[in-house]
């Protein structure tokens, strides 16, 4: 990056070099260029010559200010009429070099603004001391008499707008009774009426001098501090404005400091002259050489090593030492070296960015500006960042501890010490193999046709009972809808524990069975709990019954909302009912239910509890699917017996891994043509 012939500000403008030495290095041609001596050059003479006096200049107007304003006591105010001496000041000094540098017309710009906007600030406050002051004085000067003898005439006043207040509402009620005037018109004037009566009442107390002063008080008050505070922001403001608009020269063309401060965030800033930000950033590399990486080496763990624990896995330690807490800390580890990589990145971005605008001519931001950039354009990174921090330790960590499990031997054979095994786990279980891996087809298959087959059953009752019940010939449709909602209303667990115990050999709904079929359903004896097809078939009944009061109270919801302007038109064509369900019905409730379908799906996919609940997995079939799960077991249930129930981890997270990516990939499927998913 070298110079160019123009500068510009930050919002895009150009301007004519002033600088005359890089002037002439670009009008020079190689040869010529060796010619120019820097040190000798004219312009660079004067600049100098410029720079000594503008030196001894503000040494002298400081020193002047400083003992000019001493004797004030308000430090505010001494500090603007200090800064307004100088102004005046700089004013007359840097109009004779507004042409030899951008420098000197920034300084005469700014000085122009304070003396334009610190007269008023000034006198603005002082008219308030003034008014405080005085209505200080006023409220001493107040006799007890006074307060009292007001106090009567209030307490007079509050009576008597009491009593009209009372006289009012009767009116209203008379007017109500008569049947003039409405019930809701009778509550909104009563309302209105008590409100005035408020006002006024609390209006009175002012007739007492004492409140009414200091009432005035505390709004002067008040006042000083906002309006010195308002002053100061529109200055400023001004100030920023003057900056943004007027460029800046400097001899620098590459982004050096950037990449030499770019392994010490805060340091570039400082050489940058940011020194607010320097120290917000000084406070990230304290983070990273005091935290993230001592924690990554190992210093600090528990029990692990940081990252080399990862790796190792706490193999050839001592006795209590886990491989899981390895595990653990070398993925909270990485997470904290994600979060000095983080800022580390941020640190060299915003020096680079600074340094490539400074060679481009855009001036570096003062605090002032970067906190009015911070609270709007940064303002959602700085209420997202806590969250995100947050999240990465609380759900990141979780998850990739899984993921990385699922490549270990975690085992009952392994649980103090584990290695990484890789794909063995995945090998395990694709090709149905040992006491745990040949349930996994078996499972597979049941899983998928549970969550076709409870789902779908759920969808066709609850979308069926709702076109019943908004019929417009159906009769007593609260009673009905109160009764379709009852299996959503009562906690699904008490349920499924119910209807756990009526199909037990001895239960009521078991001897109902039998008692209509007899003792065999198609050939098979009536054993629920412990035949595998009656049970799968009483599960995909019992969630079709349970789920479908969700449907249900969806759907209605849906149906209510349909213009009955479609049928009647439909009906005109020639539509039969059937059809008019077919054709508008249908399409209708599945457009605006489709992402709320495909969620139903993916619960019934992990619906751990009716399988858990209603029968433990059962009944249970070593031969096919060993001693870790049962023939009603779902992918989730099968999780769980792994990891609880036999400590088999590595595999469980293996599974739950196939789970998890399956239901996303799914999911992902039927939500893509989604309109709210396709936005960004």
């Amino acid at each position: 990056m070298g110079y160019s012939k123009l500068v510009y500000d930050s919002v895009g403008r150009s301007y004519p070099r002033k600088n005359q030495y890089i002037v002439d290095l670009l009008k020079a041609s190689p040869s010529e260029k060796k010619n120019i001596d820097k040190k000798s050059h004219p312009y660079i003479k004067k600049l100098e010559d410029f720079k000594n006096k503008e030196k001894d200049f503000l040494e002298r107007i400081e020193k002047e200010a400083k003992e000019k304003f001493s004797n004030i006591e308000n430090k505010k105010i001494r500090d603007l009429e200090e800064t307004y001496y100088k102004a005046v000041q700089k004013e007359s000094f840097y109009k004779d070099y507004i042409d030899l540098t951008y420098d000197a017309e920034l300084e005469h710009l700014i000085a122009e603004r304070e003396v334009m906007h610190i007269p008023g600030i000034i006198s603005h406050d002082k008219d308030l001391h003034e008014q405080l002051k005085e209505r200080s004085a006023q409220l001493a000067n107040i006799s007890q008499s006074e307060i009292d003898q007001a106090n009567k005439e209030i307490a007079a006043k509050t009576n008597i707008r009491k009593e009209q207040l009372d006289a009012e509402l009767k009116e209203l009620d008379s007017k109500f009774r008569k049947k003039i005037i409405s019930k809701t018109a009778l509550k909104t004037e009563k309302k209105a009426k008590k409100r005035a009566a408020d006002d006024d009442i609390k209006s009175y107390s002012y007739l007492n001098k004492k409140t009414a002063y200091e009432e005035d008080i505390k709004n002067i008050k008040h006042r000083i501090k906002m309006d010195f505070k308002s002053g100061i922001n529109v200055l400023e403001s001004d100030k920023s404005d003057i900056r943004r608009k007027t460029p800046i020269e400097v001899d620098k063309t590459k982004p050096l400091i950037s990449y030499a401060t770019a392994l010490i965030p805060g340091l570039g800033q400082l050489l940058n002259k940011q020194y607010m930000k320097a120290i917000f950033f000084f406070i990230g590399t304290l983070f990273i050489y005091l935290v993230s990486i001592p924690y990554a080496l190992g210093y600090g763990n528990y029990q692990g090593e940081g990252i080399q624990g990862l790796i190792s896995l706490a193999q050839g330690g001592g006795r209590l030492d886990r491989s899981v807490i390895f595990l653990i800390e070398g993925i909270i580890a990485i997470m904290l070296l994600v979060i000095a990589l983080v800022i580390f990145y941020i640190s060299f971005k915003d020096v680079n960015t600074v340094e490539k605008g400074l060679i481009k001519g855009i001036r570096r931001k003062e605090w002032f500006e970067t906190k009015q950039s911070i609270s709007t354009d940064g303002f959602p990174y700085l209420v997202i960042s806590p969250a995100a921090i947050v999240t990465m330790f609380i759900v990141l960590v979780p998850i990739i501890t899984t993921v990385f499990l699922s490549f270990t031997n975690y085992d009952p054979n392994h649980q103090s010490k584990f290695q990484w095994i890789g794909l063995g786990n995945y090998a395990t279980l694709f090709r149905g193999e040992g006491v745990a891996g040949m349930a996994f087809w078996p499972i597979v298959l049941w899983t998928l046709i549970w969550t076709f087959g409870a789902t779908t059953l759920a969808i066709a009752i609850g979308f069926i009972l709702s076109l019943i019940a908004n019929q417009e010939r159906i009769r007593f449709k609260g009673f009905f809808r109160t009764i379709y909602l009852l299996p959503w209303a009562v906690p699904a667990f008490i349920t499924i524990m119910f209807f756990s115990q009526m199909f037990a050999s001895n239960g009521p709904l078991t001897g109902l069975i039998k008692s209509v079929f007899g003792d065999t359903i198609f050939g098979m004896p009536v054993d629920i709990k412990n035949n595998t097809i009656q049970t799968r078939a009483i599960l995909m009944l019992l969630q079709g019954w349970l789920g479908s009061a969700y449907i249900f109270l969806l759907t209605t919801g849906i149906l209510q909302s349909i213009p009955k302007d479609l049928y009647e038109a439909a009906e005109i064509d020639g539509a039969t009912g059937f059809q008019q369900t077919l054709k508008i019905t249908i399409p209708l409730v599945l457009y605006q239910t489709g992402p709320l379908l495909i969620g139903q799906y993916t619960f019934n996919f992990n619906n751990f509890s009716i399988i858990h609940l209603f029968n433990g997995g059962g009944p249970f079939l070593p031969s096919t699917y060993g001693n870790v799960a049962g023939s009603t077991d779902i992918l989730i249930s099968y999780i769980y017996k792994l990891t609880i129930g036999n400590n088999y981890q590595a595999l469980g997270a293996a599974v739950t891994m196939i789970v998890s990516l399956t239901l996303m990939f799914v999911t992902f499927l039927g939500m893509r043509d989604m309109k709210a998913f396709k936005e960004d």
